[in-house]
C-alpha cells in the first residue's frame, strides 16, 4: 500500500507518523511565564541533536487558532527551560500536567509535583524525577502548526542511584515511551549488538 501525504488530510497524515514513529521518547517540559508561574507539559517529539555541546529538542504544537501554547510562548521570552525524562513511577502524574490549565495555574500543583530551583537557568526542575536537562534555548524553528526549540543542555541533574561510572542504569530509570493513541510503553526485551567493522580484502 502507498500512501501519498498529499491525498490526506492532515490529521491522517498525523496519525500515520504517531503510528510509525514508535517508540517515542517523552519530555516532561518545565518553563515560566512574566509573573513566575511554572508551566509543565510532556511532549513526544523529543530527541537528542548534538553532543558538543550537548542539545536536545522538542516541537510543541500550536493552539487550534494557530496561537503559542504557554510553553512556546514562555522559552521564547525567557530563553530557558528544563526538560524530564518520564519515567514509570512518574507518568500518571506527568500525563495530568497535559490539562488544559489557564495560564495563571500551574500545572505542577494541580499534579501534586513539587518544583525545586534549578541551578544555571531561572526555571525550576521537578523534585520527583529521576533526570533534569536545564536548558537555555539554542534556536527556535517554526514548522507550520508545530514550533521546534533546539536547547543546548548546561547542567544534568541524575538521581544517584542511576549513575554508575558515569552511564546511566535504564533499569532503574524505568524510562516511557509514547506510542499512538493513548498508549504508551514501557522498557521491555533489552539486547546488545555488536557494530560491524570494514575490513579489506
Amino acid at each position: 500500500m502507498i500512501i501519498k501525504m498529499n491525498e490526506q488530510t492532515p490529521h491522517d497524515n498525523y496519525k500515520l507518523l504517531i503510528g510509525s514513529v514508535v517508540p517515542r521518547p517523552v519530555a516532561f517540559v518545565t518553563s515560566i511565564n512574566a509573573e513566575g508561574i511554572v508551566n509543565a507539559a510532556p511532549f513526544s517529539f523529543f530527541n537528542i541533536v548534538n553532543d558538543n555541546p550537548p542539545m536536545i529538542m522538542f516541537s510543541c504544537g500550536r493552539h487550534a487558532d494557530g496561537t503559542l501554547k504557554d510553553t512556546a510562548r514562555n522559552i521564547l521570552a525567557n530563553q530557558e527551560f528544563v526538560a524530564h525524562i518520564t519515567d514509570e513511577d512518574n507518568i500518571e502524574a506527568i500525563n495530568h500536567t497535559s490539562i488544559n490549565a489557564p495560564e495563571s495555574v500551574s500545572e505542577l500543583g494541580l499534579a501534586g509535583l513539587t518544583a525545586v530551583p534549578g541551578t544555571m537557568v531561572a526555571v525550576p526542575r521537578v523534585q520527583e524525577c529521576p533526570v533534569a536537562m536545564e536548558c537555555r534555548l539554542a534556536q527556535h524553528v517554526p514548522l507550520g502548526h508545530f514550533d521546534v526549540f533546539i536547547g543546548e543542555v548546561l547542567s544534568f541533574y541524575v538521581r544517584d542511584d542511576l549513575i554508575q561510572n558515569g552511564r546511566i542504569d535504564i533499569g532503574k530509570l524505568k524510562p516511557v515511551s509514547r506510542l499512538a493513541g493513548l498508549s504508551y510503553s514501557a522498557i521491555g526485551r533489552i539486547f546488545d549488538l555488536e557494530r560491524p567493522v570494514y575490513e579489506e580484502r
